[in-house]
């Protein structure tokens, strides 16, 4: 028999990413637990947790919603989605199913995260980023712009091919 907890994972785990919805939320590394908390009126209600990919994200709204629409159709009636900031969110988390999701979507792949033990330096250069075009494969690409359609992701082209592409962001 699956437990309720069990259910409800599976339900939210199928959700997909607003802006990347070549992604779920599992995959994208942003659902970070789906638990199933008993009330003192006798019910349960869902609770399940996310962590925005950047703060401020404005996709958290969509992915609450869809978050709580998916599992009140699946008949759980009561939901609630709680934000976790701690530990922050990082490209680490997207899973292999999600990183090749990207890939076949023609997005650049995030490459480890580079996180510091201490404080980290804050730094008004430009980004250097060693990725490849994920249409043709060369390293000659060149930076556009550090924000693309999303906060979350750089646009780039590549000067071989001259097509243009969008790098999910390491952080």
């Amino acid at each position: 028999m699956v437990s309720a907890r069990e259910r409800a994972s599976e339900v939210a785990a199928q959700v997909r990413d607003p802006e990347m919805p070549m992604l779920t939320l599992a995959d994208l590394g942003v659902l970070r637990a789906v638990d199933v908390e008993r009330k003192p009126d006798g019910g349960e209600v869902v609770v399940a947790s996310i962590t925005p990919t950047y703060t401020g994200c404005p996709a958290m709204a969509t992915m609450r919603d869809d978050l709580v629409h998916r599992l009140n159709d699946a008949g759980f009636p009561r939901v609630e989605v709680r934000v976790v900031l701690d530990p922050p969110w990082s490209s680490d988390w997207i899973s292999e199913r999600g990183r090749a999701a990207l890939h076949e979507a023609g997005l650049s792949v995030p490459g480890p995260a580079r996180r510091a033990a201490g404080p980290v330096a804050l730094t008004l250069g430009p980004v250097r980023r060693a990725l490849a075009c994920p249409r043709c494969g060369s390293a000659a690409t060149r930076l556009v712009s550090e924000f693309g359609a999303t906060a979350c992701k750089a646009l780039y082209t590549c000067t071989d091919c001259l097509e243009p592409f969008e790098h999910v962001k390491e952080i």
